[in-house]
């Protein structure tokens, strides 16, 4: 269900896209044999001289986004590789904040096309080819990069990286990485690196964590252990943070969630990159990171947020329940099969009013006969994100919130609607 650039699919790039998504046997094909062959061979396995590198259950994006924000502040050049898209496939490799270029992606495509000869290569591996050699053209200071799904045997882990990042855990991708946690939690250490740090932001993470990293010798950072963070204000707008000799106080409370930027802090304090306080305090006002929280209208409320599993669900629930109590919340759901549907729906439902559920479209695609069997009663049923936005739109007081929710594909959908309905708005259509 990957999003083209272009839906006539006549732009280069849009027709990269195409051939890219039917090249390979599967859209998902764990293991890094294939992969590790066509990065050796074309020197791509340290695009930059400092690497950063970020896996998690939840939290990836907006740990990028939370360092990302804090290094262009101090003067660095950062690269960023992210995944999945929202609208444009574009998003998922940007410089300097900004989204790399069709031009650049067609030219990172057609090199990897060249080196790797005859080894077959999934949608995910050569994306992760291309945005490393457009790192490495680009000549970075930093990269960032988001691990795709797992740790050990995704695409990225082909890199050497300096600094390995879980951000959290809880069990999702189950038909992939299977249900249990402590395997989970060996999947995505697979990440470390001897003799290098590696953090984790998951209190009370699965011993498999602890117990890798202690195995392979690196040096390893537990929330709660090596590094703590607490909220030092009644009006919840200022925080700290400790490690060690560090510590760090008066620090904004940033848009994305705080613990993540805990944990960002401490990648970065392990780095041996120089930033000041200033930058940190920046970065930290500054940061934003699309679907996560964002607000595209005040008046009714419009939310988007990618939330698609319990985890991250509970989050929002709680930023929800926090910020909107006693509000109308008008909810725009969709959802992919593969996900725990019931007890995503089951965490939001407290804190919903009324529910507008909406199928997605392709093979991992809900419908939305699948969620009305947890949520009950409904507003409608809609046959896509869109339909469902504008009867809650439509419906909304100005006083509502009107959430969606459920997926990148969802939040996808209804962003780009958004978007082309203000730029016809603004064109006078």
């Amino acid at each position: 269900m990957s999003k083209q650039h272009s839906p006539e699919a006549t732009s280069p790039l849009s027709m990269w896209l195409h051939y890219l998504e039917n090249i390979h046997t599967s859209a998902i094909d764990l293991g890094l044999d294939r992969v590790s062959q066509v990065a050796q061979s074309a020197q791509l396995t340290k695009p930059a001289p400092k690497v950063i590198t970020v896996a998690g259950t939840n939290g990836k994006g907006s740990t990028c986004a939370l360092m990302e924000a804090i290094l262009l502040d101090a003067g660095f050049t950062v690269g960023v590789y992210s995944s999945p898209h929202l609208i444009e496939y574009n998003e998922r490799v940007r410089i300097n904040g900004v989204n790399v270029s069709d031009q650049q992606l067609c030219e990172s495509f057609d090199f990897v096309e060249k080196v790797r000869k005859d080894i077959s290569l999934s949608f995910f591996e050569f994306g992760t080819l291309s945005a490393l050699r457009i790192f490495q053209v680009e000549q970075v200071d930093v990269v960032l990069l988001e691990v795709g799904l797992g740790g050990r045997l995704d695409a990225t882990n082909v890199v050497d990286h300096d600094v390995s990042v879980i951000t959290s855990l809880a069990i999702d991708h189950v038909d992939w990485l299977g249900s249990d946690i402590n395997v989970i939690g060996f999947e995505k250490a697979g990440i470390f690196r001897s003799g290098k740090p590696a953090i984790c932001g998951q209190p009370k993470a699965p011993h498999t964590v602890a117990a890798h990293a202690d195995d392979i010798g690196a040096e390893f950072f537990q929330v709660g252990q090596q590094f703590q963070y607490q909220v030092t204000d009644e009006t919840h707008q200022q925080w700290r943070w400790q490690s060690g000799g560090f510590d760090l106080v008066d620090l904004p409370i940033p848009s994305l969630p705080l613990a993540n930027a805990a944990t960002a802090l401490m990648a970065l304090s392990t780095s041996g990159l120089a930033l000041s306080d200033i930058n940190i305090v920046n970065g930290l006002r500054n940061v934003k990171l699309a679907g996560r929280m964002q607000v595209l209208v005040e008046q009714p409320l419009v939310l988007l947020d990618v939330a698609h599993n319990p985890h991250s669900a509970e989050y929002l629930a709680h930023q929800l329940q926090t910020k909107f109590a006693g509000k109308t919340i008008r909810t725009v759901v969709a959802m992919l099969h593969d996900k725990d549907i019931a007890s995503t729906l089951a965490v939001l439902s407290p804190v919903v009013t009324h529910w507008y559920p909406a199928s997605l479209h392709g093979p991992r695609a809900a419908k939305v006969e699948e969620l009305l069997v947890h949520i009950g009663e409904a507003e409608g049923q809609f046959d896509q994100p869109v339909e469902a936005f504008q009867a809650a739109y439509d419906q909304a007081q100005k006083d509502d919130v009107v959430l969606v929710v459920g997926s990148f594909h969802t939040v996808g959908e209804v962003l780009d609607y958004w978007q082309k309905m203000n730029k016809g708005s603004q064109n006078g259509e």
